[in-house]
């Protein structure tokens, strides 16, 4: 008896927590030369660049708040956050959770892994929980890092809407944050594809692809004139969505059930390896992944997953074919001109005028008229009406549209000159283009929700 109870009170003393295991697991990736790189990089380099950017002659207009970057620094972090959701998280989030478990297969260092923790699922918590953390702190240097950057470089200012509407800088900071939170979701569903790809193709460089490989296919997707469904249901959506939180109202549908599929995601991928990890030979030193195990335990049940999500999207969402119709363009056109033009009335020193003064309107169509005024494409053209007060005439001003898949369109002054040609207007950060001249908006996919 008093021999039973020694062996088992060794056994118990031998036995490593997850807490120690996590800890173990978090030194390693740190010590790794790739991982701190990236970590500094993360840091630094963001800084770097926006406060680069911000001071030169010539901005990325072509991105979402690009034409902002001299005005506040607020625009800095989200122009890196378009970028960040593009390619770097992605490549991250490879590097990290897709490396894993696969450095273990490399360096052949399972035997002695499970000879010290002396469990298979101890040592799968503790591997996530330390790729996550990793990942946390990329994103969190990815963010704090160029929201420095911005704020230093150009200032603490207000930052102008996605609907032409001005956010004090309080509240531009609170949303700027608050976007990227947004992203954590999308950001864990790759870690988890990562964690998938490492634990069923061993030592194979695909597992260490295989997040960057599957963001790389969710752009490509989310540029194609899917329906609406398809492209709420799609992972990775809630790295666009994020668009509708600087628009009044707050346009939080689509990133709500972005941020949920993205989440189902993230359970089912990482359930998934968590299984097959416990499944796999760990007494083969040469093992290099299962091809059969991969398409039928791993890229299967995925596929299963996405068409579940389209069907409950589908049938949750009333938004029908690509969510891009004549009157919620028009609608947004004549939301984004009326505050633009309250911005530009400032500038110009005249007499102040309300929204609902102006009674703005916008006429849209699409290919002149000659096709269907619905879906994406650069042939709309609006022309936006304004009243003024104790004037009769209405004004007049003509758009050139290029509206994308995604909901994003960049209106194009085409006159009277005078309202929405080009010319500088001096600002407090300095001369600046006419806010009427070109701007960005965005269309919600789905029926107007209220913030």
């Amino acid at each position: 008896m008093t021999a039973t109870i020694t062996a088992d009170q060794a056994t118990k003393a031998r036995r490593v927590s997850v807490a120690r295991g996590y800890r173990f697991e978090l030194v390693k990736l740190v010590s790794q030369w790739r991982i701190r790189l990236l970590l500094l990089a993360c840091w630094i380099a963001p800084a770097l660049f926006v406060a680069a950017v911000s001071q030169q002659s010539s901005l990325p207009v072509d991105t979402l708040f690009g034409r902002w970057m001299h005005a506040t620094g607020w625009a800095g972090p989200l122009v890196l956050l378009g970028f960040a959701g593009t390619w770097a998280l992605p490549l991250l989030t490879s590097v990290v959770a897709g490396d894993v478990f696969a450095s273990e297969d490399r360096l052949g260092t399972w035997r002695h892994l499970l000879v010290a923790v002396r469990s298979p699922r101890r040592i799968f918590a503790a591997k996530a929980l330390s790729s996550l953390t990793v990942i946390l702190l990329l994103v969190a240097g990815l963010a704090c890092s160029s929201a420095a950057g911005g704020v230093v470089a150009v200032g603490n200012e207000p930052l102008v809407g996605l609907d032409g509407h001005l956010l004090t800088p309080a509240d531009a900071a609170g949303k700027v944050l608050l976007a990227w939170v947004c992203v954590l979701a999308p950001t864990l569903a790759l870690a988890a594809i990562g964690l998938l790809g490492s634990v069923t193709l061993g030592r194979s460089p695909m597992g260490l692809l295989l997040p960057a490989l599957v963001a790389l296919a969710m752009q490509l997707a989310q540029m194609l004139p899917l329906p609406v469904a398809v492209r709420l249901a799609l992972p990775g959506y809630a790295f666009i969505a994020w668009n509708g939180l600087f628009t009044s109202p707050t346009q939080l549908g689509p990133l709500l059930i972005g941020i949920v599929v993205s989440l189902v995601w993230t359970v089912t991928a990482t359930a998934l390896a968590y299984l097959l990890f416990l499944r796999r030979d760990f007494t083969n030193p040469t093992y290099d992944g299962s091809g059969r195990r991969a398409v039928t335990a791993g890229v299967l049940p995925l596929v299963g997953l996405l068409a579940a999500t389209v069907g409950v999207v589908a049938a949750a969402t009333p938004a029908t074919g690509s969510g891009i119709e004549q009157d919620k363009v028009q609608r947004a056109v004549a939301t984004a001109f009326a505050h633009l033009y309250r911005m530009q009335t400032r500038q110009l020193n005249r007499p102040d005028v309300t929204e609902a003064q102006l009674k703005a309107t916008a006429t849209c169509n699409k290919g002149g008229g000659k096709v269907a005024a619905q879906g994406p494409g650069n042939d709309w053209r609006c022309v936006v009406s304004w009243h003024l007060p104790d004037v009769e005439a209405a004004g007049t001003a003509i758009y050139q549209l290029d509206v994308t898949a995604d909901g994003r369109f960049v209106a194009d002054g085409d006159g009277p000159k005078e309202v929405n040609g080009y010319f500088l207007v001096r600002t407090p950060t300095g001369d600046a283009p006419n806010p009427l001249w070109q701007f960005d908006g965005n269309v919600e996919l789905l029926p107007t929700t209220k913030g």
